[in-house]
Formats: C-alpha cells, structure tokens, sequence
C-alpha cells in the first residue's frame, strides 16, 4: 500500500471520528476547536498570555492530533457498559466553549498587559460559531499600546534603623530606573527585603508592611515610584512602634514524636546538655549530640536569621536516621530574645531490600537477583551502611570448542556514608557554607564464563558536598581497581591471544591482570531543583566529570627506574598498572510547550587518552555506543568506533569500543492519557578512537572526516510513568550506518527491517 493511501485512510478516520464527537455536544453550544492569540508587537507577550486562559482546546499528541478526544468520541452514550466507561476514561471529554470563561480570559490577559507595564492595553475577544458544524473558534486581539518605565526611585519609612539596612543592601536590589513597570518586579522586591530583613534578625517582618505608590505624569510614559515601609503594629488598638530585631536565646533540641515545645511537656522529658545545647528526649536518644550540634546553624547570641532556620531543616532533612524534622521559635515575653526548638522523630533503623530480573541476550536466557541490607544509623552518628549481595546466572550457546555453557557473576558491595569527613576540618568555614559526606566502599566481583575467569576487587574513598541542593559535588580521593584474570581457556588463547593471524593487541590487554587508580571529580547541577526556576518552560542539567590514573605510580617507578614487564610497562607489586586522563559532559536541556508536550534535548561528549605506562584504555574505560539510553537503532556495544564494520564474531564487542564519544539525541514527548506518555525521536552520534589500532580498520577520530561517520536513528517510544519508575519501550530503526557504504549506508531510503531494526526495554527516562 503507497504512502498516499496510507494518509488518505488516516484522514478520512480522522474525519468520521471528529463527526462522532457532535454527540456529546448539547444542542445549541459548540466545540471550542481552537484558541488564537494575536499581538500587534510582541509575540512573546500572546506565548505569556496563553497560561491566563480560563479555557483550552482539547489536547494533542504530539502538539498535532486530538487523539484523546477522539478516543472519548468511540464510547456511546450508555455509561452502564464498561467499553463506553473505559474509552472516557482513557480519553477526553469535548471542550464546550463557554462564553463566561471566555470573558474571564480576555479580563485575566489584559491585567496581565497592565501588570507588565502596559497600562492602558486593551484585549479584544471574537468567536467565530460554525453551528452546522457545532465548532468555535475564539480569537484574542492584544493591544498593548505604551509601556511604561520607573524614572525615579524613593524608599520612606519612620523606622530608621530598618531603613540603614535596606540602604546599604541597594545593591542587590532588582529595581532600577529605566526598567518596565512591572508588578512582578515590584513582588519580587518586597520578596526580597522581606528575606534579608527576617535575615538579620527581624523575625515578626512580613512582606504586607510594605506598600508602592506610583505617580504617574501627565502625557508622559514615566513612573515616579515610593516605596512605604509601614511600623510594627503589635496589636489592632495599639499605637506602632519600630520593628524588632531578634536575638537567639537557647537552642534545643526535642526527639521524639507526638513531643511539644510547651513548658509542660518538656518537664516530662530526659534532659542533656551538649556545650550551648539543650537536648529533650524520651528513651534512649536517636543519635549523638555532637551530629545535631554539627548540622545545627542557628546559635545562640546571633541575631535571628531565616536562611540559618532553613539550612538546619534542610540538614536535619538529609540525615538517613531521622524521618521527620521542623524548626520551631518561641518569643520570650516582652523581650527580643527567641528560643529555638528543632524537632526530629528516628526513621526505621534497619532494612531489606530484594530485586530479581530475568536477562535474554541474542536468545539465550538468564536471570540475576540481589538482596541489599542497610542501617541507617550505625554508630549513633546517621552513618549509612549497606551490604549488597549478588548473582547473575545466563545460558552461553554457540561456543564451539569450549567446554562450558554458562555464564556466572557473584559478589559483594559493602559501603559505609557518614556525614562530614576528614577532608571537612581542612575547610576555612565549612559548617557555615556546605552539606559534605564521606562513603567508602569495598566492592568484590568474579564472572566465570566458558571463555575465562575474572576477579575485580575494588576499594573507594569519596567525599560529596552540596551548598545548594540544586548543585551537588564529588571528589573520588582514591579508586582503587584490582583485575585479576586467573584462567583462559587455551581455545580462546589460540583463538583471540596467541595466533599470530588473529593476535589482537585490544583483546590481549583486557585479559590480564591490571591495576586502575583512579583519581576524580563530578559535578552536577538540574535548574529544576531550584525553587524560583521550578515552573520556568526552559530547565535544564549538566554533568561533568574528569578522572585520572596512574600518575603517582608513574613518577615514583619511573623515578627508581623500575623494571619494566615483557609489554614495556611498569608494575607495582608485580602489577601493571593503567595511566590515562578522561573527561565526561552531559547537558540534557527541556522545553515545555504546553502542559502535555515537550521537547528534550540532550548531548553527550567524552574523551580518554591513555598515555605513559598505558596504551590502551583499560576496557572499563572505553567507550561504547548503541543500547537503550544512546543510539536507539543499534542494540548495546554494536555501533563504531567510526565506520568500522564488526565482523560477527561473540568476541568482537571488544573491538566496537574506542576513546571519544559524542551522543546528540532530540525527543518530542507527549502525554498520550493517564499515567502512558510517548515520545519521537532522532538520535546521532558514535565513538572513535584517538590513535589507529589495526584490529580497528576506519575507527580513528579526524577533525576533517568525523562528520561523515556520524550514525543517524529514528523512532517512536511508549513511556508507562507511575510514581516510583518509568518503564519505556524504544523502537527505533538505522537512518545512516557509517559501517556500510554505497545505498548500504542510507537504510533510510533504503530500509531492512531485519538489520536496521532494534527494541528497547529500559526503566527511566534515557536523559
């Protein structure tokens, strides 16, 4: 069937569906079809102002189809019948246009116009009625006509104390002369002096006590602009008075749940002391005082700050011991001194945790578990240990001449992550400015395949801080990774290691033993936990990372002149060891059309370089493309590096690795109904390496020539979003594989299904 007729059918069932909807609409009203916004001069004021609609247009998938209301168009009338109920709920009921709403939206976008500075904009509403069709059509005009500016600038207040402190924070002030007349601008000031203030000790300060006057002048577009400042009025019939600043008396502490912070309730509790803390509690207490002590930021003596209540919250918060927290004052009568009570309640200490998984790779089957066990509280001090246990288990088939038909992986992770470090005491204020821990690690693997046996044993030392939750940072102090290969099976030695015609100086250095210290950083930063950008169309995160091994052991055995083993590399303890320096970034950028559609863009790069006493990158530090959460049109570790072609082989996944990478991905994603999302997709990119390997034929990077190796994938995904996991489906096919040449290398004019094809099943979102 052409392509043509393919379209034509679609249409003419759009059509008949969208004649099905006329049922559901009462005689006499009309389906809102579409919302128009006009503006004579600026566009971004008709994008602003179609947040302030009162009513939308049926939704779309994809920003083009109205699915979701044609699926409620299938269902009859008779709701007594499960298919008809079904089909609603799956779908959308028709918009009814509603000329009240209407209204409500014209008025609601031309206060927006004149709370943005325009302040004689006038909106015009049109509907255009199609009653045969039982379709409307409503148009919004914009007429913003003059915007106005601030030309000048005043601050009055009595309390003159209060106003010292506003002087001489102007810098930071977001008003200045030339900018619009903007009530979000005018908010956005009483915000913030009402934050600094509650910050230098005015506790009872609310943004109510100050108030705008704007004077406007005649025949003239220019604002002269007061800002009023109100005194403190205790009560309604008593006479105003200045603003108190508060100072910080006791701080306590008070475990347990159901606890109060009146004096009664506290007297039935076991009281400690703690240097300049109080600590109330029932039992045995929760932790140790020295770990509240060193997350608490507010002190007694200080003058009273928001930011120190909120960071001790946010501290308590991230403590693996405690399930619940809040900061609490009490004022002293008729003083200026506040008592501050942080309240906590202990989580579940201990617990056990199982996941099982069943594995099928190119047909043969397997099945993996783990079971995890952790305790959030190891010494009193909020120390999280876990110990994880696991297994893997997996049919090897079309091995010839091995004995084995069997792949197994066991092992065991223990990690231990406690709040602060050694590291923090060496930090000139660091109490004051970050949120640190420190995890270390032990973690011991063995695989035992047919081909080989393989011990990985590992050990890391970490150290994290965050000085805002939006931004996190990560030092990997030391890395230590101990590859121990016991045993080759003597086919695959003269089949992949030994055999002069199939030497592969790749392979062979991926089969021995090897020694990896590693030495990093990461960070990350996602806008989207930022509280003032949370609702902004445009979010975005990155992360980057830069890591190291090797160069410590190099100067020192280079400096003894150490013997060098039969590969001309040096070793310690009689092992050799990887040096190279590799770096990672990824950006993953969102934008949010409406409140069912997005666009997300993401790139990845990463670039390693083995040098001195390596090589070659040890293979878990090479890059690989192709799988689930990069180029969808090739299954996992199948695509490059560059144009080269694989030869088929089991082994040959060891050869499509390299040492750059670049991933460019694009996603159209909607909301299709309920908790089932989708998404289009192109994804480009593919890995190179840095020098020419022979067992690589085409795989080198070439500023000149990348470009034309670039591998191209298309598809469409079906996204089941519930509230703890995202479980995705991706099919995707080839559009340009830089392995083939000729029509070859253009499946998507020239398509095989059965070689350009690939299905994902994964859990999360793939950036």
């Amino acid at each position: 069937m052409s392509l043509r007729k393919v379209l034509l059918q679609i249409l003419c069932l759009m059509s008949v569906l969208s004649c099905s909807v006329n049922k559901f609409i009462p005689e006499g009203e009309c389906l809102l079809d579409d919302v128009d916004i006009v503006c004579s001069t600026n566009d971004a004021n008709a994008l602003k102002a179609n947040s302030y609609l009162r009513q939308q247009p049926n939704s779309k998938w994809f920003s083009l189809f109205k699915l979701p209301l044609y699926t409620y168009a299938l269902s009859g009338t008779d709701d007594s019948k499960w298919v008809n109920r079904a089909l609603k709920r799956l779908g959308e009921a028709p918009v009814i246009y509603d000329e009240e709403l209407a209204e409500a939206s014209r008025a609601n976008i031309e206060q927006m116009l004149r709370n943005d500075g325009y302040l004689h904009a006038t909106v015009d509403l049109e509907c255009e009625k199609d009653t045969d069709k039982k379709r409307a059509v409503a148009t919004y005009y914009l007429h913003e006509r003059e915007r106005y500016y601030i030309s000048e600038l005043d601050l009055r207040t009595d309390d003159e104390r209060l106003k010292e402190l506003i002087v001489a924070d102007s810098m930071s002030t977001s008003l200045k002369v030339g900018m619009p007349f903007c009530v979000d601008g005018l908010e956005n000031e009483r915000r913030r002096i009402t934050d600094m203030l509650r910050n230098n000790g005015y506790y009872r300060f609310q943004k109510e006590y100050i108030t705008y006057t704007a004077d406007t002048a005649h025949h003239s577009n220019k604002v002269k602009l007061t800002m009023n400042i109100a005194l403190f009025t205790p009560s309604a019939d008593a006479e105003p008075v200045e603003h108190k600043q508060y100072h910080i008396d006791k701080v306590n502490f008070v475990s347990g749940a159901g606890l109060h912070i009146d004096d009664a309730a506290l007297e039935q509790c076991d009281t400690m002391s703690y240097g300049n803390y109080n600590l109330y509690y029932k039992g045995n207490p929760v932790v140790r005082p020295s770990l509240l002590a060193n997350n608490t930021y507010v002190e007694n003596g200080k003058l009273y700050s928001l930011n120190d209540a909120e960071r001790t919250h946010n501290s308590f918060v991230q403590l693996p011991a405690l399930k619940y927290s809040t900061v609490r004052m009490r004022e002293h009568p008729d003083t200026s001194l506040l008592d501050c009570y942080i309240m906590y309640e202990r989580s579940k200490r201990s617990s056990i945790s199982f996941e099982v998984e069943g594995t099928n790779t190119a047909g043969d089957l397997g099945a993996a578990a783990s079971v995890t066990f952790s305790d959030k509280n190891l010494f009193k001090g909020s120390e999280m240990l876990s110990l994880r246990l696991f297994g893997a288990y997996e049919a090897v088939s079309n091995l010839h001449g091995y004995t084995g038909e069997m792949f197994l992986e066991y092992g065991a992770e223990l990690s231990l992550r406690f709040r602060g470090g050694v590291i923090s005491r060496f930090v000139p204020a660091e109490k004051r400015m970050l949120v640190s821990s420190t995890m270390f690690t032990l973690k011991f693997n063995t695989q035992e395949r047919p081909e080989f046996n393989r011990r990985v044993l590992s050990g890391a030392w970490s150290y994290m801080w965050s000085k805002r939750e939006r931004s996190n940072h990560k030092i990997d102090i030391i890395d230590l990774n101990y590859i121990y290969v016991p045993w080759i099976s003597d086919t695959f030695k003269s089949e992949y290691l030994d055999s002069i015609s199939n030497r592969n100086s790749i392979l062979k250095y991926n089969y021995e033993n090897l020694l990896i210290t590693k030495l990093g950083y990461t960070y990350s930063y996602n806008s989207s936990l930022d509280d003032a950008r949370r609702f902004d169309r445009v979010a975005y995160s990155l992360r980057a990372s830069v890591e190291s091994s090797g160069n410590l052991l190099y100067l020192a055995t280079s400096a003894i002149n150490a013997d060098k083993n039969s590969d001309g590399q040096y070793t310690f303890l009689n092992i050799a060891y990887a040096q190279y320096l590799k770096g990672d970034i990824d950006l993953t950028t969102r934008v949010k059309i409406d409140d069912r559609n997005s666009i997300v863009m993401h790139m990845g790069l990463g670039v390693a370089y083995p040098y001195g006493n390596s090589r070659i990158l040890p293979f878990e530090k090479r890059y690989f493309s192709g799988g689930a959460n990069g180029m969808r049109g090739w299954t996992v570790r199948t695509l490059g590096p560059g144009s080269y072609r694989s030869k088929g082989s089991n082994i040959d996944f060891i050869n499509q690795s390299g040492d750059m990478k670049l991933d460019l991905n694009i996603e159209y994603r909607s909301h299709l109904f309920w908790r089932l999302h989708s998404a289009v997709f192109v994804d480009a990119g593919n890995i190179w390496t840095i020098r020419s390997y022979k067992e690589q034929p085409g795989g080198q990077f070439a500023f000149g020539s990348f470009y034309k190796e670039l591998a191209f994938s298309y598809g469409l995904g079906v996204r089941l979003e519930l509230d703890m996991f995202v479980f995705r489906l991706d099919a995707a096919m080839k559009a340009v594989n830089p392995a083939y040449s000729g029509r070859d290398k253009y499946p998507i004019v020239n398509p095989n299904f059965g070689r350009d094809f690939a299905l994902h099943f994964a859990i999360g979102h793939p950036f």
